[in-house]
């Protein structure tokens, strides 16, 4: 079983709320941190929003989105009270990433915040995008360029029910597990598909490794059953964080989720050998960006 879900104690979100900070190693080793007394308070009347009917029924995730925070995926007449609890919840995100990170302070670029109100069990989707299968994120329409995914996620399960998640093996040695598979990208392909619309700008490289680092680990059924893992439970009422692009993460249950997200720069982190494109770029002896 692989120790990489590491606790701590902090009850409160701001700057100054709470002991733990400067833990910038922690989660550039590849550890999910995770804060079981870290609530996101509801008001009483965001209770109702604790309901799968507040999503429009096209989409999985209510998310709010680019500099004005539209609402995406909402039933309309829930709309405007999804978009205050997310601010909310960004902000409060915002503050304590500021201070677990202070390296990273100025430099973090903010991502989408959404709200999760569908349960996991019983999706019906295509196998790429089945999360409860083990996987880095990556995106195929939106490359990444190297960029950082540092995601704080919190459980707000009204039923005691848990987010369950399986966490893989060290990125490393899943890399190294799987880039043999994987030929190089071809000429001209990125342009192509930027030209095509397919992708919102050209994929790097790394973008084409990482994206089939994502697909073979999920195609692979024996590797799914049989890869070291470990399991955890979050209870209602946690919050955890963790570079989603990095740690193998699998969720299996649960319903009722906010996150954020944010972007980092790899030259921004604290140990830039850390970044899954130095180790891909380690590994396959040339740049990738």
């Amino acid at each position: 079983m692989l120790d990489t879900v590491r606790q701590f104690d902090d009850s409160g979100w701001g700057r100054e709320d709470g002991p733990t900070r400067g833990v910038e190693a922690v989660v550039e080793g590849g550890a999910v941190l995770c804060f079981p007394r870290l609530r996101f308070e509801l008001a009483d009347d965001e209770r109702r929003l604790l309901d799968a009917g507040v999503a429009d029924g096209k989409s999985k995730n209510i998310s709010l989105r680019g500099p004005g925070g539209d609402v995406r995926g909402a039933a309309p007449e829930y709309a405007d009270a999804l978009g205050q609890m997310m601010r909310r919840f960004r902000t409060q995100a915002t503050s304590l990433a500021e201070r677990l990170f202070p390296h990273y302070r100025g430099a973090l670029r903010m991502g989408n915040t959404s709200f999760r109100p569908v349960a996991i069990e019983g999706r019906q989707t295509s196998w790429r995008k089945d999360d409860t299968r083990l996987h880095v994120d990556a995106f195929p329409s939106n490359p990444m360029h190297g960029d950082r995914l540092l995601r704080v996620f919190h459980n707000l399960n009204p039923h005691g029910r848990p987010r369950h998640w399986r966490i893989g093996e060290p990125f490393e040695d899943f890399a190294r597990r799987f880039l043999p598979a994987i030929a190089p990208p071809r000429p001209g392909s990125a342009a192509l598909l930027h030209a095509l619309r397919i992708t919102k700008s050209r994929r790097t490289p790394y973008d084409h490794y990482m994206l089939h680092l994502h697909d073979l680990a999920k195609a692979d059924a024996d590797y799914q059953r049989n890869a070291p893992q470990s399991e955890f439970d979050f209870a209602p009422g946690t919050t955890w964080v963790v570079y989603s692009d990095q740690v193998l993460h699998a969720a299996t249950s649960g319903q009722f989720m906010m996150e954020q997200t944010f972007y980092l720069a790899p030259s921004q982190l604290a140990d830039v050998t850390s970044a899954p494109v130095h180790v891909l770029q380690r590994l396959l002896g040339r740049p990738l960006l």
